[in-house]
């Protein structure tokens, strides 16, 4: 049977038994489905289930696995890769199981796969809560968990992962699981990290903080001051609270109030502090660098669903991402990084991000080794025109190759696109790989879901 006539034996049997819609290539609404953040990505499923329930997902994985079709899962859509949407085969998505349900008094937040981390900042927010998400509102919750999850409030409260307390689960034979710490206790420590390798995750539960204030603070020099400021950063985060998050980033400067014109896009070197905190805490943290006189200063008190906001990748742009992990920032390390400005299209964002905090303390075993490093260099490529795809995709290429010889050698896999399977055992560690293979070969023998940063199934 020919592809085309898989997918439309497969359409039938959702079509009998699914509350969702099932949109085929001439439908409409199909281009709009298939569609995700990334630009660059511009892939045709031979189907696109649009689910409303657990039941509506386990329909569609045994459809697509009993008539032979690829399968992709489709949360927010943010991942660079693009992986979210298969090529002919048939997508999973979960973006209308969006639901939030806080529970204030037990402090966790119960949502569905296809919650993006605006839903969960605004439900949160609502009594006084919050938890490690995304550094953009637009980021599907997910895959963000699942794959680790960095973010703002990382030092203060861990990563996304260590709030994980379950997930449920479609599995590749169409079972219902929940994976917690005494149900599935050696999937529940894969989910930590491994992705979507093991299964559709139809909802999560994560554990909030209290967060009764939240403070930005956005300062911007000239490109050429970006060395010195660089260096002021580094020591600065020497002794920066947990309460700190934020980076470093050279970054066009954006058409805001607060950026002198001068500067409005304009190569800028920027540094930005979130704080987990009230303002009047937060400006003495910061202190240091309005005395390095910025030319445009930004620093507020606003909630952190809004906060969230900040830095919304704007969508339809074209991407490519990659990070390296550093043991140390020496000065040689700095001055290559202020080098790497060479190539860098306008748009994009060469960033460095601190680690330490409640990132490193945290002594569970899960399968991050990443979690270590105190920085990591992260080229954020952002461009508009095809024809600069190649220069683009060089110039992170060169930025990983610059920062090497500092290297941990770990990678966040959420961080980058599809650079092979070294790459993938660098996001793991060789021993946490040979346990997440043992998990994939229990859960997904035959290796069903394999559009993400795979895990293969041990043969």
């Amino acid at each position: 049977m020919t592809t085309l006539g898989r997918n439309a034996v497969a359409a039938a049997t959702l079509h009998s038994a699914f509350d969702g819609d099932v949109l085929l290539p001439e439908d409409p609404g199909y281009d709009e489905a298939r569609t995700v953040f990334n630009g660059a990505v511009d892939h045709r499923p031979g189907i696109i289930a649009q689910c409303t329930s657990p039941d509506d997902v386990a329909h569609a994985v045994v459809a697509a696995r009993d008539m032979g079709l690829e399968i992709s899962v489709r949360g927010g859509g943010h991942g660079v890769a693009g992986k979210a949407v298969t090529e002919g085969g048939l997508m999973v998505d979960l973006s209308r199981m969006n639901e939030v349900t806080v529970d204030p008094g037990a402090r966790t937040a119960r949502f569905g796969g296809g919650a993006v981390m605006k839903d969960l900042d605004g439900a949160a927010e609502a009594f006084g809560l919050a938890t490690t998400g995304g550094r953009a509102s637009t980021t599907g919750l997910g895959g963000f968990v699942l794959g680790g999850g960095s973010g703002w409030l990382e030092r203060k409260f861990g990563l996304a992962c260590d709030n994980l307390l379950s997930v449920e689960l479609v599995t590749a034979e169409g079972r219902f699981i929940e994976a917690g710490e005494k149900r599935h206790p050696e999937l529940f420590w894969a989910l930590h990290g491994g992705g979507g390798n093991f299964g559709v995750a139809t909802a999560m539960t994560l554990r909030l903080h209290e967060l009764p204030a939240f403070t930005a603070a956005l300062f911007l020099w000239p490109e050429e001051n970006g060395r010195e400021i660089l260096g002021a950063y580094r020591d600065f985060l020497a002794h920066a609270p947990d309460e700190v998050g934020g980076g470093f980033v050279f970054v066009t400067g954006p058409p805001e109030e607060f950026v002198p014109p001068q500067l409005q896009g304009q190569r800028c070197a920027a540094v930005a502090v979130m704080y987990a905190g009230p303002e009047s805490a937060a400006a003495e943290v910061v202190a240091p660098f309005v005395d390095l006189e910025p030319e445009g200063k930004m620093v507020a008190q606003l909630p952190y669903s809004i906060a969230q906001t900040l830095f919304d990748d704007p969508p339809g742009m074209r991407n490519y991402w990659s990070a390296e992990y550093l043991a140390s920032f020496p000065d040689e390390a700095a001055d290559a990084f202020v080098d790497c400005l060479a190539g860098k299209p306008l748009l994009s964002q060469h960033v460095m991000f601190p680690g330490g905090g409640a990132v490193a303390r945290n002594t569970d075993g899960w399968p991050v080794p990443w979690r270590g490093a105190p920085y990591v260099v992260h080229p954020f490529g952002i461009w508009e025109d095809p024809a600069e795809d190649a220069a683009a995709r060089e110039w992170v290429r060169n930025v990983r190759t610059t920062m090497r010889p500092w290297s941990t050698g770990d990678v966040y896999l959420n961080f980058i696109g599809d650079e092979g399977a070294d790459r993938v055992l660098a996001g793991y560690g060789e021993e946490n790989y040979r346990r997440l293979a043992a998990v994939k070969t229990a859960y997904d023998p035959g290796n069903l879901f394999h559009l993400n940063h795979n895990i293969k199934p041990n043969t």
